[in-house]
């Protein structure tokens, strides 16, 4: 028999979720469709790198999933950001609207163009970005001159706004989206972990001029590395896709450019097993919501501990199972018991603003960011086999 610590009836419900494992990742990969079919067919057919049959299929099924007419191939997703703000117009020196708890893939992508972040609060039920903070942020330091907004603090033009669907939550993005159009200011949604969650019926990645999706190895579909943009502007994704692919002109034999391009375009043998993943995400997102069922009514009984569920407008795929301890005392302790039993479980992101090369960023009331960040933890959250 095992130490009795605090945590154990929580752990020993994680290891019955997951049993016969010594150790239980955050999120592992599952490949038990056509992946290892596909990609042999990639290989056999010599075409591995940028070209190929599955990459081209890779998009249509990204289409039909998401809704929109268009979607562009990427190396992976901070690519997939980059590209999208660059499309949507966002140049050096331009201001980015975003959030503080994000990924750093989310601030990174701002700055690869020299942009400056502006970090704003999330919202407590969505943990994405708060519509009213936005708002409200706007309203203090937004000026409209000839169709575009700029910052009255800085002078300089806030180019795009980033909301970030957190673990697969979607945010209240129809009303975030709204509020960026009264302001004349492109959305570019960073939907990196929500690929399968729905809002009002709607895709994630679908609401704004752009957005982008991860297929890193710990997301719910993976194919290594890789990304995707998503848009119904034909412009935006011809030019997506051109300078993804080094913006070389279309000729028989000659190597002409017209743009600095980019070497972003996913390649064959990637795309082949995210098709083959492309093909399961329904039944990886119903078992993953399966899963987020059982630890909900397990931790209604659990004292001091809220796990996280979806809002009543949104479908999430629960990417990763989160819970919020009571204060950031509680979470360490449970970070150290629960990671030494051999039950993975992460805090949540390092707010933006508190690392070194953000710290000097525009930032608003983060009364909220900083509250769930003391208490966040993800748990187990595999699809189970």
């Amino acid at each position: 028999m095992g130490q009795t610590t605090k945590y154990s009836h929580i752990i020993n419900y994680i290891k019955s979720l997951f049993p016969n494992q010594d150790f239980i990742p955050l999120h592992e990969p599952r490949f038990i469709g056509n992946e290892k079919k596909y990609v042999a067919d990639a290989i056999d057919s010599t075409y591995v790198s940028s070209v190929g049959a599955y990459v081209n299929r890779f998009e249509e099924m990204m289409q039909d999933i998401t809704g929109a007419k268009y979607a562009i191939a990427t190396v992976n997703g901070t690519a997939a950001l980059h590209m999208a703000l660059l499309v949507a117009g966002v140049k050096q020196g331009d201001e980015v609207l975003s959030q503080d708890l994000t990924f750093i893939a989310t601030a990174n992508a701002i700055s690869y163009i020299g942009a400056k972040p502006i970090f704003l609060d999330i919202d407590r039920k969505t943990l994405g970005l708060s519509a009213e903070k936005l708002e409200a942020y706007l309203q203090e330091f937004g000026r409209k001159i000839d169709g575009a907004t700029y910052n009255s603090k800085t002078g300089n033009r806030i180019a795009a706004c980033v909301p970030m669907h957190s673990f697969g939550f979607p945010c209240e993005i129809d009303r975030i989206a709204a509020i960026c159009q009264e302001w004349n200011i492109p959305m570019v949604e960073d939907a990196a972990e929500s690929l399968g969650s729905y809002y009002k019926g709607k895709h994630t990645g679908n609401f704004g001029l752009l957005g982008t999706f991860s297929f890193n190895g710990n997301k719910t579909v993976t194919c290594g590395g890789g990304g995707a943009i998503v848009t119904n502007d034909e412009h935006l994704a011809k030019l997506a896709k051109h300078l993804t692919t080094q913006a070389k002109t279309l000729h028989a034999w000659e190597f002409n450019h017209d743009y600095i391009g980019y070497n972003y375009r996913m390649p064959n043998l990637n795309a082949a097993l995210a098709c083959a993943q492309l093909e399961q995400l329904d039944a990886f997102v119903k078992n993953k919501r399966e899963l987020a069922e059982n630890y909900k009514n397990f931790f209604e009984e659990v004292e001091s501990i809220e796990f996280v569920s979806e809002g009543k407008d949104a479908k999430a795929n629960y990417w990763l199972n989160t819970l919020l301890l009571e204060n950031k005392e509680e979470r360490d302790t449970f970070l150290a018991e629960v990671n030494g039993s051999g039950v993975m479980t992460r805090p949540a992101w390092t707010l933006m603003h508190k690392l070194p090369m953000f710290e000097d960023c525009l930032k608003g009331d983060l009364e909220v960011s900083q509250w769930i960040e003391e208490r966040l933890v993800n748990i187990p959250s595999s699809v189970r086999i």
